[in-house]
């Protein structure tokens, strides 16, 4: 399987973002609008932490660090 080229992951990097900010307005909304469903809210958020974590993910990928 072939490495992704740095513009694909900075692509993969902004789709994660942005899907984790509208994740985040989806979240606030439901919290703003009154009683929710718990089970919702605990799997959009997790949905959130996933992105989180392969938002950093790629970011190590593009831009590793370098012990001098």
């Amino acid at each position: 399987m072939d490495k992704p080229s740095p513009e694909q992951l900075r692509q993969r990097l902004e789709t994660l973002k942005t899907e984790h900010r509208d994740l985040d307005d989806v979240i606030v909304r439901l919290v703003d609008s009154g009683p929710y469903d718990q089970l919702q809210m605990q799997r959009l958020k997790k949905r959130k932490l996933r992105l989180k974590d392969e938002i950093l993910k790629v970011e190590d990928e593009l831009f590793p660090d370098i012990i001098a």
